[in-house]
């Protein structure tokens, strides 16, 4: 059976931050979690069942979502990945994988550039380079914009096909099951988060990310275009693309199928040289 959760609230200059984490075994570097906007951390809590149960986790709501609370002034997402860096302190935690999901991808990518010290593999999961995106369809775009889905809950059962796609559309109860593990913190949190990637764009320095990176895409992402997935790989030194055959949330809906391929490369170690001794002086 795996871990139970330990949930901690962390107190940080004023700003509470709701915490969870996985305990793990010390042989697997920890995997920290940033989710999607709007996304509490309960919503990735089927992903993290499907992972090795030796592997620690760390999942938190960021300001403004789920149990932490919500600032008077927005943060960037500069100001996000410091945040982050400090509460990872406070946990006493040094270097972490990390995986980051949609908007979550964003932070990911801040992170990694940021504190490259901290970050010893990269994951990224349906998620894009920012303004430089080639963005969804319109009326997708505009329902996600509003934080209405996090807050009424038939809402999110009627437009969950159209934005999330793949599974989606296809098993009607997915969207009660995901609505119902929803805690919303209001509206302003929601719009915080959106004021964070506002003019943001990791373009013009993807390529000093030199973490491995694995990149997920699904093929039918109405949100997140696969040729934005296609960029990052493209433009990230030492990534890998995978293809997954599903929509938006495929690391819930596919996650016995995506934990696998995370896993495999969460444990990868690049080779060591094989250093061969001198040959021995012959006798004479």
């Amino acid at each position: 059976m795996p871990q139970p959760f330990v949930f901690r609230t962390v107190n940080l200059d004023g700003q509470t931050l709701r915490t969870a984490v996985r305990p793990g075994k010390p042989h697997l570097t920890p995997l920290l979690i940033f989710n999607g906007i709007g996304a509490n951390l309960e919503l990735i809590f089927p992903f993290v069942q499907a992972l090795d149960p030796d592997l620690e986790v760390i999942a938190f709501d960021v300001p403004g979502v789920g149990g932490s609370s919500t600032p008077t002034r927005p943060y960037r997402f500069s100001g996000l990945a410091k945040l982050t860096a400090r509460m990872l302190d406070y946990l006493d935690y040094g270097q972490v994988n990390v995986i980051g999901v949609s908007w979550g991808g964003a932070l990911a990518q801040q992170f990694a550039y940021d504190y490259p010290e901290r970050c010893k593999k990269l994951v990224l999961a349906a998620t894009a380079a920012g303004t430089v995106m080639v963005p969804g369809k319109p009326k997708v775009l505009w329902m996600m914009a509003s934080p209405r889905r996090y807050i009424q809950p038939s809402h999110v059962i009627r437009i969950a096909p159209m934005i999330y796609g793949g599974s989606f559309r296809r098993d009607p109860t997915l969207a009660a099951s995901h609505a119902a593990r929803v805690r919303s913190a209001g509206k302003l949190g929601y719009y915080w988060q959106l004021f964070a990637g506002l003019g943001w764009t990791s373009i013009h320095w993807l390529h000093k990310i030199n973490q491995p990176t694995l990149v997920l895409a699904g093929d039918d992402d109405p949100l997140i275009p696969l040729i934005n997935m296609r960029m990052l790989a493209w433009r990230i030194p030492n990534a890998q693309l995978h293809i997954i055959d599903d929509g938006h949330l495929f690391l819930i809906t596919r996650a016995e199928a995506v934990a696998p391929i995370i896993m495999k490369f969460l444990e990868e170690e690049r080779q060591r040289a094989v250093m061969h001794p001198h040959p021995a002086p012959s006798g004479g």
